[in-house]
């Protein structure tokens, strides 16, 4: 698809900051755009970050017909900005948009409108550790209609944002979880694989429970309250004695970390040890508590590898895993999967992919 560059303005609108120390808070100039009618995407095009237009009646406003995608773009020392894995994030919105009864978008388009959106905005892309170019493809529902089924018209957009880390002390800072067995964040059959919006909206509060409670986080259960799911913000992992990672199967109300399968990806060439399987809630207490469990942790696209010390449970109750500091397996799986982002570390091929710079036609 010929996408509408050229005739973008070159004065900024707003002067890339030298370095960024928030996560999702600035957004850079521009945004690319297209429309899904009649059976089929058109006019893709580069535009100034601005409003949507939408009508009152849009169906993303009342069935919500919304899904999103997280990716990062990094700068290496070499100048250049490079996009990571977003092969997988381009599968995963297309399963997302299955789920929601919402048109696939080709990949194609998808990666061309990022490439020629990140090399109009490359001066955007922060150069500090712990910071990126994050990148938000995300698509709503815009038919005017009242009535409960699939829209016949969609937006999809990227946006990008130059962030710093997802929780404020970055890796270096550990985090609490709080274990509930009175919320859920997905139930078999569900919506719990893709990244529908309104998942996000159901994990408000619970988000503000844990923070009550004085977690920064929460830990789902299953519908049972038997097993370990998810965080509301990343998968969960944890360490054991043997220094194997352990992560959560990937069941049908789990979404799908494109970290945590990398990390399974990197374990199965040898780097180190990782599987999956079912984590009963029980076990997992008493692990912690005999010390086979010794360090433990989140995985996602936004805070990557971020530590956990301590859960805090329903009755009032706490957990501390280990001698309560960021343990070794954590911190090297951590500088690995960093440092093949940031080009420090050779990452296996195809996980990284350099950002043409296009000329205007």
């Amino acid at each position: 698809m010929n996408i509408s560059y050229a005739p973008l303005p070159v004065e900024r609108r707003q002067t890339p900051p030298a370095t960024v120390d928030t996560f999702g808070e600035i957004r850079t100039d521009h945004m690319f755009v297209a429309d899904y009618r009649g059976g089929a995407w058109h006019d893709p095009r580069i535009v100034p970050y601005s409003p949507f237009s939408l009508a009152p009646g849009a169906a993303c406003l009342h069935y919500g017909q919304t899904l999103f995608e997280g990716a990062k773009a990094f700068k290496h020392t070499d100048g250049e900005v490079y996009i990571w894995r977003f092969d997988e994030n381009m599968k995963r919105l297309n399963h997302s948009a299955s789920i929601l009864m919402m048109p696939e978008v080709p990949e194609d388009l998808q990666l061309e409108g990022l490439m020629r959106l990140i090399d109009l905005e490359r001066d955007w892309c922060p150069g500090k550790p712990e910071s990126s170019l994050y990148i938000r493809p995300f698509m709503f529902a815009t038919q005017d209609m009242l009535g409960v089924k699939p829209s016949k018209t969609y937006i999809f957009c990227i946006m990008l944002s130059p962030s710093g880390p997802y929780y404020a002390g970055g890796f270096n800072e550990a985090i609490t979880l709080l274990i509930t067995e009175k919320y859920h964040r997905a139930v078999s059959g569900g919506t719990g694989t893709s990244k529908a919006a309104g998942n996000y909206a159901a994990s408000l509060r619970p988000a503000k429970h844990a923070v009550d409670a004085g977690a920064d986080q929460v830990l789902y259960l299953d519908a049972s309250n038997t097993y370990l799911e998810e965080v509301g913000t990343m998968n969960h992992f944890h360490v054991l004695d043997d220094g194997t990672f352990v992560i959560p199967r990937f069941d049908d109300s789990v979404l799908r970390s494109i970290t945590s399968v990398s990390v399974l990806e990197l374990a199965g060439q040898g780097r180190f040890k990782a599987r999956q399987e079912k984590i009963p809630l029980k076990d997992f207490i008493a692990d912690i508590k005999s010390g086979r469990i010794i360090e433990a942790g989140g995985f996602g696209t936004a805070a990557v590898v971020s530590p956990v010390n301590r859960y805090l449970l329903e009755d009032g109750s706490s957990l501390t895993v280990g001698d309560g500091k960021i343990g070794r397996h954590s911190r090297a799986l951590y500088e690995l999967y960093s440092g093949m982002q940031t080009g420090l570390v050779p990452a296996p091929e195809g996980w990284l992919r350099k950002v043409p710079r296009f000329k205007a036609d």
